[in-house]
């Protein structure tokens, strides 16, 4: 089921020209299902119209305090709490100074001084605002009472100035506002990340690689990122920005991977898992030119010597004296591609590699392969149990992958190593 779908979220709107990017905002989650209940304050209402929010929201503005509609009287009551997720943006200087002092002057700062939930703040102002000495104590006062903020960015604002108070983008919002909901099921944990391909050069300007793209890894990053895990993220060559909050570290070849791969999971303080979803090439030529090989200087065929590359899954899993961190087992996954008999070539992989939990997928099957958006999987563990996860989105891969980490860390099998 679509994250959003059911969710009531109240969008909370200060009077800045960055008012505008809250529409996307609104319009996003529309989309993907959520209720939005549109509460903006009277400056804000200078830079949008009531029409246009309740246009967009389908649902209509409340912004007045005291109202005839409400039998009550207590709508700022109801609101506070049936809301999943209060979402303040942009938030004005003006606005942050008011909900720091407890101030309950509009529906807004009133509904805000009734909730008990979590609260997602969006600043935007012009730098020398945001700077200001009163601006930063009105935003630790909030961060200490709880809320939680996402930006601002450094950018061009709209006065013509460059600096730090550009509201954050509406992608940065809506992934702060998931992260706010979701369990942190790994918060304090440190989780090792590979993913996408490896490439293994011929010379300067060839290489032997795959077809990964690094999809499954970025999303179970960001699924480990949402659960209140600290990612540690190495990754092979891909087209794909960076998840937001991840340490990432980019590598081109299967050497430079098990280096890195190493180094964080044997470094201090360690990690407590670690995900190996990247694609890394078996082989690599067993020299490489330092000039492009020209058509003339071989014959019409050319034939390559190739060496093993290490086994990372095989050599992480078989540092025994180290799968322990604060007195606890670490657990170590693979990812195994597969093409015909794959559950069967899957449990022979488990068995030499000695990884605590392998997720096997069939890459010809269909909507499993490379750049796929969705995954068919199965995990199987070194206790015997098998797990058959139908075809999903890559994201809910994810997100069973990492329920199943954090109940292992919490709750492993007797060891039989």
């Amino acid at each position: 089921m679509n994250f959003w779908h059911g969710k009531q979220i109240i969008i909370g709107l200060g009077g800045g020209i960055a008012a505008y990017k809250t529409l996307e905002v609104i319009r996003r989650l529309r989309e993907a299902g959520a209720t939005i209940i549109p509460v903006p304050t009277v400056a804000a209402l200078q830079f949008v119209t009531p029409l246009t929010l309740q246009a967009l929201c389908g649902a209509p503005v409340r912004d007045a305090l005291f109202s005839p509609l409400e039998p009550d009287g207590m709508d700022h009551i109801r609101l506070a709490r049936q809301a999943d997720l209060v979402i303040i943006a942009p938030a004005t200087a003006d606005l942050l100074a008011r909900m720091a002092q407890g101030q309950a002057d509009d529906l807004l700062t009133t509904l805000l001084l009734a909730r008990h939930g979590p609260v997602l703040v969006a600043p935007a102002m012009n730098p020398a605002m945001w700077d200001h000495p009163a601006t930063r104590r009105n935003v630790t006062i909030l961060q200490e009472d709880g809320l939680l903020f996402t930006g601002p960015e450094t950018g061009s604002m709209a006065c013509g100035e460059t600096g730090s108070g550009r509201m954050a983008e509406p992608a940065t919002i809506l992934e702060a506002a998931r992260r706010a909901l979701t369990p942190k099921i790994l918060q304090g944990r440190r989780i090792l990340i590979t993913a996408g391909p490896t490439r293994e050069e011929l010379d300067p300007v060839r290489f032997i690689s795959n077809h990964s793209s690094g999809k499954m890894g970025w999303e179970v990053a960001l699924a480990a990122l949402r659960a209140g895990a600290q990612v540690e993220l190495i990754h092979g060559p891909v087209a794909l920005p960076p998840p937001l909050g991840a340490t990432t570290h980019a590598v081109d070849s299967a050497c430079a991977m098990l280096a890195a791969t190493l180094n964080c999971w044997l470094d201090q303080p360690g990690c407590d898992a670690a995900i190996l979803t990247a694609a890394v090439a078996d082989y690599r030529p067993a020299t490489r030119q330092t000039d492009k090989i020209k058509k003339g200087d071989v014959a019409r065929e050319l034939t390559l010597e190739l060496t093993p590359n290490p086994d990372i899954l095989a050599m992480l899993s078989a540092w025994s004296g180290v799968r322990t961190r604060n007195g606890q087992q670490r657990v170590i996954v693979g990812f195994a591609a597969e093409t015909g008999n794959a559950l069967v070539r899957g449990r022979e992989k488990l068995a030499r590699k000695g990884c605590d939990l392998l997720a096997i997928n069939d890459v010809s099957a269909p909507g499993c392969g490379f750049g796929a958006d969705t995954n068919a999987v199965t995990l199987i563990g070194r206790d015997g149990r098998t797990a058959d996860w139908p075809l999903l989105p890559k994201e809910q891969v994810a997100e069973r992958l990492i329920t199943t980490v954090a109940e292992f860390i919490a709750h492993p099998p007797p060891s039989n190593r």
